[in-house]
């Protein structure tokens, strides 16, 4: 999808969250698919959500840093029928151990950027955990 021009990527990103409506495990088809999007270093400002793109802009720029991609998973599960009303958190936490920024996207029991990959259990995240800051997840239908 991401190879593909603005008007095809549009188009098969519709027809995509068509099929999240059946699918046996939405999350990880989402997950998928953003794992395909084209990888640049720093693409949005994950601690300014008044700058965020939204779903269609993301399609439209098809650069993604590792925030633009929780955005386009959150975008595009929150688009669906079966996410519309399902409330998504965004958590921004730094690892000082191994020294990285993780983005968490939090939703029902899920949690998505933890792990790479996959999602896992909310109760897999260590309580110790300090979140730097967390968003509600909205966009307009």
């Amino acid at each position: 999808m991401f190879n593909n021009s603005k008007e095809q990527r549009l188009r098969a990103w519709v027809d995509f969250r068509k099929q999240l409506e059946t699918s046996k495990d939405p999350l990880q088809d989402t997950i998928d698919l953003y794992h395909m999007a084209p990888l640049v270093n720093i693409q949005v400002d994950p601690y300014n959500d008044d700058l965020w793109p939204d779903p269609w802009e993301l399609l439209y720029d098809n650069k993604y840093c590792d925030f633009a991609k929780i955005l386009g998973i959150a975008g595009t599960l929150k688009l669906t029928d079966r996410f519309s009303d399902v409330p998504m958190m965004i958590h921004i936490y730094t690892d000082r151990e191994n020294s990285e920024v993780k983005y968490l996207l939090f939703l029902e029991e899920k949690v998505i950027g933890y792990e790479p990959k996959k999602a896992v259990d909310k109760h897999k995240i260590p309580s110790n955990i300090k979140f730097d800051m967390s968003f509600q997840y909205t966009t307009s239908r």
